[in-house]
């Protein structure tokens, strides 16, 4: 069996394995056909050597986090043939009470482990096995777009936490979303605010390609003129997804009054941009302002990201993966190309 792998810690260690071993369903896991793996800044910071971890006792870890297969090993819940989604994060062994109420996603002690990315192995393989309780039935009408349920997931959680903080004031009624970064994430950020039905503003700096067509094919308002051109919106609602400096920076002081402002994105914390502290304080004190971090995401929100993927246009969800990539490619999947958003390895090509 083929698998992608990487040595954590070595820079440029990405291989593919011929002769990688073939998953168990033993003890009640699915077996499951890989059909298309998503390729993200965190597979590309891994093979950079920013970060990762194999499982103990393996100098390999089989890199690939966002996943889309077919069950080919039935158990409890699922049948063979259902197109599947394996939830990234597990839990840790203690467990902390996050991780022991189901919300692995804000655990408390930093022990759990990640597939693809922290101590176990990832879904770049062409079988891998899953427990049933990590794993998500996707509508299988979504074709290789249910790829996309994991970044959606990310999504969903922001949303849902941006609700439940809103939700401090009986009165909150937002109207307006401005989503930074048109990248698969803030997209589908955006997808969720048109759900919601809320006026949406995107901002990206590419001004050539195809994010201003996906933005206005969902009715979005594009912006790449310059950060002063967002600075007037004074949304009731931010969602973050670049993690650049200059950008985080501008946000901080420019919200509307009881605005609730998600960052999804990491900076890179180089130092090399000023922040006014003074007024990012007193103009979040006057305005009621609530600025907070959001990463990975528990069941639930898989499940909501999944919910909106079925919800939307597919045609649309379809022009949101730029380059599907055979098997046989593998390589090219993870070089940039101008006018990338999604790129996807196409395992059943």
């Amino acid at each position: 069996m083929r698998a992608i792998t990487v040595q954590p810690g070595v820079k440029d260690s990405l291989e593919l394995a011929e002769d990688w071993p073939e998953p168990s369903g033993e003890g009640g896991r699915l077996v499951v056909r890989a059909l298309a793996l998503g390729i993200c800044g965190t597979d590309r910071e891994i093979i950079a050597a920013h970060y990762g971890a194999a499982p103990p006792g393996s100098e390999r870890l089989v890199i690939g986090h966002e996943s889309l297969g077919e069950v080919i090993e039935a158990a409890d819940g699922f049948a063979k043939g259902d197109h599947v989604v394996g939830i990234v994060r597990r839990p840790d062994p203690v467990p902390c009470p996050a991780c022991a109420g189901g919300e692995w996603d804000m655990c408390r002690n930093g022990r759990y482990t990640e597939r693809g990315i922290k101590e176990a192995h990832g879904y770049g393989a062409e079988r891998f096995a899953l427990d049933p309780a990590f794993a998500v039935k996707v509508d299988a009408r979504l074709g290789p777009c249910g790829v996309l349920v994991e970044p959606a997931s990310v999504v969903a959680k922001a949303w849902d936490h941006i609700e439940r903080v809103g939700a401090r004031s009986r009165t909150w009624s937002p109207k307006s979303v401005l989503v930074t970064g048109a990248g698969p994430v803030g997209l589908l950020a955006a997808l969720m605010g048109r759900q919601r039905g809320l006026d949406v503003h995107l901002y990206d700096r590419a001004q050539d390609g195809p994010k201003a067509a996906l933005a206005a094919g969902l009715g979005a308002h594009y912006h790449c003129a310059g950060l002063d051109e967002i600075g007037a919106l004074a949304p009731d609602i931010v969602i973050e997804c670049t993690g650049a400096e200059a950008v985080v920076a501008a946000l901080m002081e420019n919200a509307g009054n009881d605005a609730v402002t998600c960052l999804t994105g990491i900076a890179s914390a180089s130092g090399e941009i000023s922040f006014n502290i003074g007024g990012f304080d007193r103009g979040a004190v006057l305005r009621n302002d609530v600025v907070f971090g959001a990463v990975n995401a528990n069941r639930a929100h898989y499940e909501a990201g999944a919910k909106a993927l079925a919800a939307a246009d597919l045609a649309w969800l379809q022009r949101l993966i730029t380059r599907r990539v055979p098997l046989s490619r593998w390589r090219e999947a993870y070089q940039p190309h101008d006018g990338d958003v999604k790129v996807v390895i196409d395992f059943a090509a």
